[in-house]
């Protein structure tokens, strides 16, 4: 079996690794593809930082779409085919006409969660503005949350399931930018990006507002390094891009913001 207290050694978020080793273990024993329910961002980097170092199991993430925030994993043996396909989704559409009562992601979140269901059973939500969302789910909730999900704010909804090429997804806005630096510290590289003073930044990291790679840093001098994305909560994410030495030893970055 899976080595567990080594793998649990340090981990932020203890619950959902212990329960992906679990159902590691189920698909090294059973030889069959096991499913995870939905995770968040820095719980699908802590696994795949964690399993990286296993030969005996394989990993797949996916969300529905390539940029999805949330995700399932496929987890199977190493020996066994494994690619996105069998990771299980279903995308509903939540119709209704919002033009007079616009509603948030919260909104149809707090919708679909006070049908009974649990935040770990549904993926992104995409907000299409007045004509209501389109939510990515487990195939088990398709058949439940279209009977039961029948509001939203003052808005009745219809919610029905779709093909999944009927995703409307935006791409992300972004800007490119370049910032030389004397060094590649996170509050210098952190506060060029995202254009603000390197004090407000310096607090931001103290205050555990900011994640490298999805894990939280409170060290203002941490060393940022090509490939890291930086997110701040609430201001967006900050991909680090190619870094060059310039002729006076400082540092060209060229960094990406998505907003």
């Amino acid at each position: 079996m899976l080595p567990r207290e080594e793998l649990l050694k340090g981990v932020e978020n203890r619950e959902t690794i212990a329960r992906v080793i679990d159902q590691a273990e189920q698909a090294i024993k059973t030889w069959e593809v096991v499913l995870t329910d939905f995770l968040s961002p820095p719980e699908l980097a802590e696994v795949q930082r964690v399993f990286n170092r296993l030969t005996e199991v394989q990993l797949v993430a996916w969300g529905g779409y390539p940029q999805a925030e949330r995700q399932r994993i496929a987890i199977a043996r190493a020996e066994l085919p494994l690619d996105v396909s069998q990771v299980s989704l279903v995308v509903l559409e939540i119709a209704g006409n919002f033009l007079f009562d616009t509603a948030t992601h919260r909104d149809f979140l707090g919708a679909m969660l006070g049908t009974g269901i649990v935040r770990e059973k549904t993926g992104d939500i995409i907000v299409l503005g007045e004509r209501g969302a389109q939510a990515i789910v487990i195939p088990e909730l398709a058949d439940f949350l279209a009977m039961n999900l029948k509001q939203v704010r003052s808005v009745p909804v219809k919610t029905q399931p779709i093909e999944i090429s009927e995703l409307k997804v935006r791409e992300p806005k972004k800007k490119e930018l370049t910032t030389v630096e004397a060094s590649l510290r996170l509050d210098a590289i952190a506060s060029a990006g995202f254009g603000m003073s390197r004090s407000k930044m310096v607090d931001l990291i103290d205050s555990g507002d900011v994640r490298v790679n999805w894990k939280e840093i409170t060290q203002a001098s941490a060393q940022v390094k090509s490939g890291d994305l930086i997110a701040i909560r609430s201001k967006g994410r900050l991909e680090v891009g190619e870094i060059a030495v310039t002729k006076k030893d400082r540092y060209r970055v060229q960094l990406t913001r998505y907003m």
